[in-house]
Order: C-alpha cells, then structure tokens, then sequence
C-alpha cells in the first residue's frame, strides 16, 4: 500500500489531459516538509503552467476538480501561487494503520511487475585480503539487493572477482623468487599479499628511478616557461594570466610526481635487503607480465600454482562475507569468462562495431577521444572484453531485466563507454546502471589509511569496531538505574550487533555519491543517525512493551484497534504508511540513504509519540492497546527496515 503512488498514479491521470509528460509532473508530488501545509504537497501547476501557457493556480484548481481523491484525501487545498496541499484522512489512516497489525509485509505489496536484477558488487582481486575500499561497494550492493527482493524482484546477486589479472604474474613471480615457506604453511594468504606488495613495491621501484630524471628535466623546462611568462612585459594581461595558471598547475603536478617517484625510490635505497633484491631484479616488471602471459596461455607450471592459491584466497574472503552476513548467488570471476572473449571480439567485428586499429581492436565511440580497446596490440583481451561477455552471459543466462553496477565513481568513464558498446551490441533492452559512490576519507581529508600509509585491513576494521561497541555496550548496561542487565554472552553478542552495523550504516546513510570522513566517535554514538542509536531505539520501545508484560504476538491476535487521539499519534501513524514508498524510492533511485534517513525520522515521531501519549497508564484499557499495537508496530518498521540494510537489532541492549 504506496499512498505516495496512489496519489501519483491519480493526478497522472488528470494531467493526461493537459501534457503527454503527465507520470513526469505526477512525480512531483512528494511528502509535505511541514505538517502546517498537510501531508503531501503537488507543485506540478507552476512548472506545467509554465509549460502550457496557463495561470498555475488556475490549472491547479483544475486538478484539484479532476483528480478522485475523496476516499483517500480531504478536500485538497490550492495555495500561493498553484501550490496542492493535500491531507489524508484520518478514518483512512486508522483505517490504513489497522491493516498492518497482522501484516508481516508491513503495507508493502509485492511489485506488480517484477523484473530480472543483477546486481554486481564487491568484486574485490581475490589474491589481496580485502581492505576499507571494499567495504561501500559490498554494504551498498547487499543493501540494494535485499531491497528489491523483498519489493518482489527477481534478483541475482554476483560477485565479479578479480581472479585472472595482472596481480597473479606478480604473485607467481613472487612465489617463485621470494616465498617464505613457513609463513606460507601458517597463513598463505597474507603470504601471497606480501609477496604481491613486494613485487609491486620493486617494480615501482624500478619505474620510478627511470622516469625521476625525465620529470626533472621536464620540471625545469616549466620552470624556465614558468619564469619567461611571468618576466614579460605585459604580464598582467588576460591571455598571460591564463597561462601563468596553467603553468604553475604543470609546475605543481610534476612536483608531486617527482615527490612520489622519490618516496618510492627512497623506501627501498634505504632498506639493504630490498635494495638488494631489487638489483637482482631489475627486469622484475616485464618478468612479472610474462608469468601473467604465460597462465593465461595455459603453461602446466602456473596454471597449477593459481588452482593453488584460488581455493586459499576465496575461503579468506568468505570469512569476511560471513562476517559481514553478505550473500552471493554468484561468484563468476573473471575466469569464467575467459573461453568467451575471443568470440565476443570476434562478434563485434562481425557487426561493423570495433575495427583494427594500430593492430589492436577497438570501438570508436562518437564524441569520446579514446578508444574502447577489446583486444590490445599483443593479442590480449582487456577489462573491456571480459565486462562485455559478462554483460552477454547474464542477459542470456540470467534473462537480466538490468544490470547494476555498484562501483566507484572513479570507474564512471569506463561504464559510460562499456554501455555505448552494449547499446550498439544486440542488447540495447536491458537497463545498464553505474551505482557509483565516493571515497571513504580520513580526518586528513584524504583516502582512510593507516598510520603506516597502508589501506586499513577490512577484518582489522571489523575487529576494532566490535571492541569499540563492547566497551559501549558495557558502560551503558553499568550505568542502568536498577544495575546491569546483561550478561557477558550478552554483551558479546550485542557489541557485535553495535559493532558491525555501526560501520553499515554509517557508509549507508551517506549520499552514495559523496565522499565522507571516517569517524569512531561519530559511528558508534547513541545520539543522531547512526545505527546504534537505531538500535536503542528498537530496544527501548522493545523495552516499553515488555515492562508493560505484553506479548507481543498475542496482542495482535486479541482484535484490538489502533485509535486516533494525538496529533503525534497522527504523525507516528503516517510515518509508519509511509515504509513502502520509501523503499519503492530507494530501489527507484539506488539510494539506502533514503532508508535510513527514514528509519531515523520515524524513530524521531515515535519519540514525540511517547513524550505525549501515556502508554501504559493511558486513559482507558482500549487506548492503552492502541499504543502498544503502535510501539509494537514501530519496532516492527525499525527493525525491517534495518534488516533491509543488513543490520541486526536486539531488545535488550
């Protein structure tokens, strides 16, 4: 039961008459901001008056005669210059309201029309322990998904992982050269991470000593342009300025890279057994490319260490997902398409839609410079190859409605020519969508490090957050007026709850699109919106039930009525009818954030709910019921809709 929906799906109908637009200007329609102006608000008269040539206010009083809302809706009001001010019912709203005390769904239909989702997400290189970067595309992935399976949805979950690229030479190089057995024996992973730092770290090495004096070279020409630019005579001048900017600009970026170049340079110089290792291999780079070639090529010797190391890396990153309680349906790795990648090259050209060029195989996308390269000069298939076969196997075997990408923004340019080429391809139908995010920032502003400037572990993470809510969760249950409450069991199993959800919801409550700065403090607060202050929110009004010795399952089944009494009583009832299209606007937009904002809202009216309305002294025995079916409803909502988002409560905390 969308009531946003049904009033859209209304004034669409009486806009028909006036544009071919009408669901366009019908979406307008959103909750009011101010109760003072009723419970939703249409400002579509002004820009359609606009559009049409006609007096808004009298246009939206002809929508006002049209529209058939009178079930649903008082008498809507027009004000100011074609503003629709529309209040609900009460009888509808206790109506409405009553409907959901048996209702698991909790007023949310399945979709009339469901459809076929992919959703791709985490994708982390499976030879690397997953780190802080992993963490929105998984919590935002898994947030989607069991969003739209619960809207009715047919979705598949896929973790993309990198199982196949250029990380392996560099970790099979190292296996060969560099490997500590006994490290290996008692834990590989971290054995095989290392080993692909290290080779890393000497390649960059090796490149960075051969570009330094390149850069300095280069650095000094600008300097001298810089320093010409600014002696001339007319250095005021408009022309001048602009370049003197872009100069100093150069000047700046070449600076920061000679700066890298040296840091690279220097942390090895300064070590003797890297620097002794790095002359022994000063070829490493190209070596490390050729053991990539040669497993893909199928040599006996590298193809068996990679069965090795595969099974090692994916039971490493389960630990993480069980964890996390993160589900895949898939995990087809990049592997798995690589038998397709020569057909789908072949495909393309068939069509007329890449062509040679430089011997490599390209599609030239109209209005982008650079070239969607699917087969590169050597013969080797790229990222772009195995993200167009992985497109055409989920169409074909998934029958993919669409196909949600959730990855970081700084991969936009590439999906944005990856779904050109689709739309040339054979799948124009299917829905392709980049769910990008932000970065996960430190209080410096930049990428969230260690100290050490290393990416924090995701499991290092996951510890300390766990330890942080413990401590949390102790110092409360201790400063209860009647005494603890909790046992140790119990504190443990809360602080994980606390702990794990803290760091979901955090990300989530976020424009995915903005970056955010990681904080403790901010994260585990029981004040403002953050999960733990959700979950005492469930736990307290958990908490107003139980003390008022109410079983909460009999108490639907006794045909008690939620009355309406209290304008917060009004406020709390239309928060909780408003679940569904909260969650039909998430899953519309991709955006969690919407949830929580929600969830927190709603834990906010029932606050002011229970500051007015005595519940269980309340006036009389059936208005008593009343409330508790709301507290008793309101938990429901709280605890679904962190659900939804991946995060557990508890009813005592």
């Amino acid at each position: 039961m969308n009531v946003l929906k049904q009033i859209r799906d209304q004034f669409a109908s009486a806009l028909d008459s006036y544009t071919d637009d009408a669901p366009q200007f019908a979406g307008m329609i959103k909750p009011a901001g101010d109760p003072k102006f009723g419970d939703y608000q249409a400002n579509c008269a002004m820009p359609l008056g606009k559009q049409i040539g006609k007096n808004p206010r009298e246009l939206a009083a002809e929508l006002v005669a049209a529209v058939e809302l009178d079930e649903l809706c008082e008498t809507p009001e027009v004000a100011g210059p074609g503003f629709i001010n529309l209040r609900l019912r009460d009888e509808w709203l206790v109506a409405a309201v009553n409907g959901l005390i048996n209702d698991e769904r909790l007023g949310v239909e399945p979709v009339a029309e469901p459809r076929n989702y992919v959703v791709d997400f985490s994708a982390p290189n499976v030879a690397k322990p997953m780190h802080v970067g992993h963490l929105r595309s998984t919590v935002i992935g898994d947030a989607l998904y069991r969003i739209l399976k619960f809207l009715g949805h047919r979705v598949v979950g896929d973790n993309h992982i990198g199982d196949w690229g250029t990380q392996f030479g560099m970790i099979i190089y190292g296996y060969k050269h560099f490997l500590d057995e006994s490290d290996y024996e008692e834990a590989p992973v971290a054995e095989l991470a290392r080993l692909y730092r290290l080779v890393n770290q000497l390649s960059d090495y090796h490149a960075a000593a051969a570009e330094l004096p390149q850069l300095r070279r280069t650095l000094a020409e600008r300097d001298a342009d810089y320093a010409s630019a600014k002696s001339e005579a007319d250095a005021n001048d408009k022309k001048t300025k602009k370049r003197l900017k872009k100069l100093a600009k150069q000047v700046e970026g070449l600076g920061d890279q000679i700066n890298a170049a040296e840091k690279k340079i220097a942390a090895v110089d300064n070590e003797p057994d890297l620097k002794a290792l790095a002359d022994a291999h000063p070829d490493i780079a190209a070596a490390a490319r050729g053991e990539t070639a040669k497993l893909h090529a199928g040599d006996a010797e590298n193809r068996r260490l990679w069965e090795q190391f595969i099974p090692q890396c994916l039971e490493a990153l389960q630990t993480i997902y069980d964890r996390l309680e993160i589900h895949f349906d898939h995990s087809l790795g990049e592997s798995f398409y690589q038998p397709l990648l020569a057909d789908v090259v072949a495909d393309l050209q068939d069509k007329g839609i890449a062509r040679e060029s430089e011997a490599a195989i390209c599609v030239f996308i109209e209005g982008v410079d650079a070239p969607f390269i699917v087969r590169k000069t050597d013969g080797a298939f790229t990222y772009a190859t195995t993200d167009l076969a992985t497109v055409k196997f989920r169409i074909e075997e998934f029958d993919a409605d669409a196909i949600i990408y959730v990855v970081d923004a700084r991969q936009g340019d590439h999906f944005k020519l990856l779904f050109e080429t689709v739309r040339q391809w054979e799948f124009s139908d299917v829905e392709l969508q980049h769910v990008s995010f932000g970065t996960i920032l430190g209080d410096d502003g930049r990428p969230f490090k260690t100290r050490s400037g290393d990416s924090v572990g995701l499991e290092s993470l996951l510890d300390e957050a766990i330890a942080k809510a413990y401590a949390i969760v102790s110092e409360n249950d201790d400063a209860k007026p009647n005494g603890a409450e909790l046992n140790e069991g119990e504190r443990r199993r809360i602080a994980e709850i606390v702990g794990l959800g803290g760091i979901k919801y955090a990300d989530l409550r976020h424009n995915r699109e903005s970056d955010y700065v990681f904080s403790w403090d901010k994260m585990l607060a029981t004040t403002g919106d953050t999960a733990t202050y959700m979950q005492y929110a469930y736990a307290r009004v958990c908490g107003i039930l139980r003390r008022a010795e109410v079983d909460r399952v009999a108490l639907r089944q006794t045909g008690a009525l939620i009355q309406l009494s209290h304008e917060s009583e009004r406020q709390l009832i239309l928060a909780l009818l408003r679940f569904p299209e909260v969650l039909a606007q998430a899953a519309a937009e991709y955006r969690p954030n919407f949830l929580t904002e929600y969830l927190f809202k709603t834990a906010g009216v029932f606050s002011t709910f229970y500051e007015h309305c005595p519940v269980a002294k309340a006036e009389t025995d059936e208005l008593r019921d009343s409330r508790l079916l709301l507290c008793d409803l309101t938990a429901r909502v709280i605890a679904r809709g962190l659900e939804l988002l991946g995060i557990h409560t508890s009813e005592r905390m």
